[in-house]
Order: structure tokens, then C-alpha cells, then sequence
């Protein structure tokens, strides 16, 4: 398709340990850019960026390369790839973080290592600086997409305001919209991120779904109704693939369509542990999830 634009991330990739009432597993593949990365290329050409450690293992480099993501800005430092370890409730609505272990991830500077062609660029939930530095070593992306997370509102809360000013979609779970606007009414936070100039502003429900707002009207996405959840991680990561694969091929026209491929892709990630339901996603399953979406 001659609109079809490459996509670029930049976030984490990590090896989680996560236990959930469906389970447990260790040191399993994780970390924004994997979902991320995994979830938009069904779509388009995906690059990212970011960094690993010497412990990061053929079988892994196996996995990008399975789905033609270009792994070439992706740095092998000496040391441990980040990793982190929770714990989810019975109903998944609260998660106790176990440990987390920066490793390699705690020095990231981001390195460019190819040529895109007026990209989409996403910036998953890393530190805003890099989320910047980032911005100004991508030459004249095509749209600009980010999201943020409670750790970097409650330690950097003037450079997630800046960065919203620096995007055309914003994304943002409920709680950290909360956390960053200090206001409780979500109609009024969606107008304030709107005023500083995004062309899309997306608040994240978990399993209400999403609300996705632009040109000053806000309407609502549902979940794929009756989907299993055996663990949430990586869930938002999944969508902003699923939404920004979406527009990469077929443009930015329609949001309220390219939020329900992303809610579609999300009940992937969230009906198995880590990436295993992920890779099982074909275009035709695909479809059928998103045909059972309700947008009003």
C-alpha cells in the first residue's frame, strides 16, 4: 500500500517475572518495545530502539527477527537487560512491584543506527529526557505518539507537561491522568491535554475500554467483550501497536477504528503470559475480535 508509513519505538525490553491467581512465570521476554514492536508489525515495518544486555540470548534476537522488526538501534551493553518482577490481585485491578533491576536500561542514551523515511514515532513510558532526545534525532517524523507512567509524573511532572505540547496522540491510563492533572473529572482532563495541542488525547480504562478524544468530542471504546485475563503486562504497550499499525496503513482519518484494532491486539497480550497469545495473532482472528467492539 503506497500510505503505508515505518514505524519507530523507543521504550524498554526486559525479562519479566510476573504471578497472577492464573500463575507464574520467570524471566520471560517483556518491556514496552517488545509488545510494542511484536503487536505493530502485524501492520507495518517496525524499528526499535534501546538497549539489552551480553545476557540476552540468540533465542530472543530470534523472536524480533521472526517478525522483520529491525533491531539495529538496538544496543548490546555490557551487563544484565532490565527486569522486573510483580504480582497482580485475583481480579488484576492492583500490582505489587517485586523488584526491579535497571541493569544495561539505567545508562540508556539512544543511538540511531538506520535511516527512516518520515516515520511514525512512538515513545513508550521511558524518562522524558530520553523520550526527547529521542524527538530530536528522529529526522521529521510523520506523527509523533507517546505515553507516559506514574513514576515519571511523580518524579518529573514538568517534562510529561512538556511533552504533551511535543505529540499528536498522548496516551495515558486514568489514574496517572488523575496523578498528573491533580483533577478528578476526566471530561476536563482530556480538555486540558487537548489545549496543548495533541490531535488525539487517549485515556486508558483497563477493562472499561478507552476514551479516545479529538476535533473536542470524546467518545468511548470497549474492551473484545468476554476475553480471559491471565496477565495484564504489556496490555497498553499492545494497544499503542495495535492503534499506531493501524494508522500507519491506513492513515490517521479514522481513530475510533484504530483504537479498536488497538483494544483487539491489547486482548491478546492480557489472555496469556507475557508475549505467548501476542504471537499467535493472524489478521483473519484479528478481525473478528475488532468486529465485536462497541464505539459510542
Amino acid at each position: 500500500m503506497s500510505n503505508l508509513k515505518e514505524i519507530v519505538g523507543v521504550g524498554s525490553i526486559a525479562f519479566d517475572t510476573v504471578e497472577t491467581s492464573m500463575g507464574k512465570r520467570e524471566h520471560i521476554l517483556g518491556g514496552s518495545s517488545t509488545y510494542f514492536g511484536i503487536a505493530a508489525s502485524l501492520f507495518s515495518k517496525v524499528s526499535l530502539i534501546g538497549v539489552v544486555g551480553n545476557d540476552f540470548t540468540e533465542k530472543e534476537w530470534a523472536l524480533f527477527k521472526e517478525y522483520n522488526i529491525d533491531t539495529s538501534s538496538i544496543k548490546v551493553a555490557d551487563g544484565k537487560t532490565f527486569s522486573w518482577g510483580g504480582v497482580y490481585n485475583d481480579d488484576f485491578s492492583e500490582r505489587k512491584t517485586l523488584f526491579t533491576n535497571l541493569g544495561v536500561f539505567e545508562n540508556f542514551q539512544p543511538e540511531i543506527n538506520s535511516t527512516y523515511n518520515d516515520p511514525i514515532l512512538y515513545l513508550g513510558n521511558i524518562q522524558p529526557q530520553l523520550q526527547f532526545d529521542v524527538i530530536s534525532k528522529i529526522k521529521q517524523p510523520s506523527l509523533i505518539a507517546a505515553d507516559s507512567m506514574n513514576l515519571w509524573i511523580d518524579l518529573f511532572p514538568e517534562d510529561v507537561w512538556k511533552l504533551i505540547t511535543m505529540v499528536d496522540i498522548f496516551m495515558l491510563n486514568e489514574e496517572e491522568a488523575i496523578q498528573l492533572t491533580k483533577e478528578n473529572n476526566i471530561e476536563k482532563i482530556i480538555q486540558q491535554f487537548l489545549a496543548l495541542g495533541p490531535k488525539i488525547v487517549i485515556i486508558k480504562l483497563g477493562g472499561d475500554g478507552c476514551l479516545v478524544a479529538y476535533e473536542n468530542k470524546i467518545h468511548h471504546v470497549s474492551i473484545v467483550p468476554n476475553t480471559p485475563v491471565e496477565d495484564p503486562t504489556g496490555a497498553g504497550d499492545s494497544f499503542s501497536g495495535g492503534l499506531l499499525g493501524y494508522i500507519a496503513k491506513y492513515g490517521i482519518k479514522e481513530p475510533l477504528k484504530a483504537a479498536a484494532y488497538g483494544n483487539a491486539v491489547a486482548s491478546y497480550t492480557v489472555s496469556g503470559f507475557g508475549v505467548e497469545k501476542l504471537i499467535t495473532m493472524n489478521h483473519e482472528d484479528l478481525l473478528k475480535k475488532v468486529g465485536k467492539i462497541t464505539i459510542s
